[in-house]
């Protein structure tokens, strides 16, 4: 290998052959992604000190700049928390990671298993050791057919993580506070160079190290089971929620972002902030939304304010405050629990969606106005049937097969039957 060949390796690769092991790694939970309450700033990265990283505060207050929303700045100092935690337990600083580090650090958040923490009542708030990722099977839950959370990262958050990761480094890299090379680059090759060209010609830049992931077909919730999810929800604000989740389709976060004077019962009406594009959007509502947000608003009366702009959902205990995703994430987990199923606050925007896309009376556009999509494509995956009615549709179908008389001549009808005799033989046919 010619010697500027080497240099460039080593400078790109960490300056040593020698790979890091990181079966021994262990990367500890130091630091913390912190909500400081202020709008100009609404969270911040603080490092195993206590010190607030500034690298990761310039891209956030550089996102904000660009529109992003507080659950985006939230979700994308997650990222950058995984990612200085790992460069923290190796040993190098954020201005000095090389692809090597990079290479490394999305090896490990695909193969490593996600820490476990106990609880600080039973365990001081001491960190409870990381499980093997082979100790815990992900199995699908019988009721839903999807798969619980896993031992390790899914590969949505590795992929993540990596996109999230090279924005940060190409930030620092345009501002020349960084290092002279993003650690993480992307993939060989012209971009786009497989596309197929019967379809529209999209800006593709994937990284090198971004997993692939699988397109999953959106979960839909029975109505039998629906209704059993219905009856296990125990207060009208629950059901108003769920009511209005299911049959106007908006996000967990658009919905739970409303105020008092977002509500038009008198149009089955109720307004909502867009997730991206923050624009409003009036979305309709079937007529029992409306009337479990009555009972709701009646039994609230007098103990929260009710002014237009003061929050819709509030906490049903004191201190009242407004209520968030978490706490309505947790008010759907206990459902699950009693019915021993595992379906997620989205599944009631998937089950809304197939509703109204498999209704011969409903436009697809309409559809896809309501879900706020961006293109139709989206849209047409609701389209198709759920997995339980395919599964349905093909074990009938096997049902009807197992009917049929056991011939070649049944299994291949308008063959002549001399034909079938010089393949099969007259005794088998």
């Amino acid at each position: 290998m010619p010697f500027v060949g080497r240099l460039w390796s080593a400078a790109m690769f960490g300056g040593s052959d020698r790979e890091r092991d990181l079966a021994a790694l262990v990367v500890p939970r130091a630091g913390r992604v912190e909500r400081t309450g202020s709008p100009w700033e609404p969270f911040r990265l603080v490092d195993r000190d206590g010190g607030v990283v500034g690298a990761a505060g310039e891209y956030l207050r550089d996102l904000q700049a660009a529109g992003r929303g507080e659950a985006t700045q939230r979700s994308y100092a997650h990222d950058l928390l995984r990612w200085f935690r790992f460069l923290w337990a190796v040993r190098v600083p954020w201005d000095q990671a090389t692809r090597a580090e990079a290479r490394d650090f999305c090896r490990w958040v695909q193969i490593a298993a996600k820490p476990a923490v106990t609880h600080w009542r039973h365990a001081g708030g001491e960190l409870a050791p990381a499980a093997s990722p082979a100790a815990v099977a992900s199995v699908p839950n019988p009721v839903t057919g999807k798969a619980a959370p896993g031992p390790c990262y899914a590969p949505a958050t590795a992929a993540h993580a990596e996109s999230v990761l090279r924005g940060f480094y190409e930030f620092h890299l345009d501002a020349g506070t960084g290092p002279m090379v993003n650690p993480f680059p992307l993939a060989r090759g012209r971009a786009g160079a497989h596309r197929n060209p019967m379809e529209p010609a999209r800006d593709i830049r994937a990284g090198r190290y971004r997993p692939r992931l699988v397109q999953r077909s959106p979960r839909c919730i029975a109505d039998d089971k629906f209704n059993e999810i219905f009856a296990g929800l125990g207060s009208h604000r629950d059901r108003a929620l769920v009511a209005f989740w299911v049959s106007a389709g908006a996000r967990a976060s658009e919905l739970l972002g409303a105020r008092a004077g977002d509500v038009d019962a008198g149009q089955q009406l109720i307004t909502v902030i867009r997730k991206g594009t923050r624009a409003l959007q009036q979305l309709p509502a079937s007529p029992d939304a409306f009337v479990w947000l009555r009972l709701y608003q009646a039994q609230m009366h007098g103990l929260v304010p009710a002014g237009r702009d003061d929050p819709l959902w509030w906490t049903l205990r004191k201190p009242f405050r407004q209520l968030t995703y978490h706490a309505a994430y947790r008010m759907f987990t206990r459902v699950n629990a009693t019915l021993e199923t595992n379906w997620g606050i989205h599944d009631l925007r998937h089950t809304a969606a197939y509703r109204m896309a498999r209704d011969p009376g409903v436009p697809l556009t309409d559809v896809q106005w309501i879900l706020g999509h961006a293109r139709l494509a989206t849209t047409q995956l609701y389209v198709s049937a759920p997995a339980d009615e395919a599964i349905a549709s093909i074990l009938a179908y096997y049902s009807r097969r197992a009917e049929e008389p056991d011939s070649p001549a049944a299994q291949a009808p308008g063959y002549r039957a001399e034909s079938l005799d010089v393949l099969f033989g007259q005794a088998l046919r």
